[in-house]
């Protein structure tokens, strides 16, 4: 007897992406975001808020980096049951802190959104090699299918 040929393919719920350190991998990275939320069918809003944040991290990877131009900066994406986790990772050890920007000042103010709108964020040596995670997480409720049959 043939084997039946496989099912429909699982939309990954688990995507990385390997940018080089360069000022436009920013926009890069805010689009591909878009494009993965959309095909996970996640909320506008949590989407709008997870591809302002992204930016911030990889706008901080990119500038504060201390590493030549052209090392790639890894964003990652992970959806779990209730949570959309994001982390972006560079070669640089120095583990980021919010700080207090002035109003006038033109900068400084992207680990301040994150704290602020994230419901988790941190940032971790990585383990084996060089280099740091940045990363935060928003709550979100999954999509019921019986909604979307409606």
């Amino acid at each position: 007897m043939p084997t039946p040929p496989p099912g429909p393919t699982a939309i990954p719920q688990d995507i990385e992406w390997r940018l080089p350190r360069h000022a436009r991998s920013v926009g890069r990275a805010r689009t591909l975001l878009q494009e993965q939320a959309t095909s996970w069918k996640l909320p506008a809003e949590l989407t709008e808020t997870a591809v302002l944040l992204l930016s911030e991290l990889m706008t901080n990877a990119n500038r504060h980096a201390k590493v030549s131009p052209g090392r790639e900066i890894w964003a990652r994406c992970v959806l779990a049951d209730d949570r959309l986790r994001v982390s972006v990772t560079d070669a640089n050890d120095t583990l980021p802190t919010p700080r207090d920007a002035r109003p006038d000042d033109e900068t400084g103010r992207g680990l301040t959104l994150v704290t602020a709108l994230a419901d988790a964020w941190g940032a971790d040596p990585r383990p084996h090699g060089i280099g740091k995670t940045v990363w935060f997480e928003l709550s979100h409720k999954p999509t019921d299918v019986a909604e979307d049959l409606r």
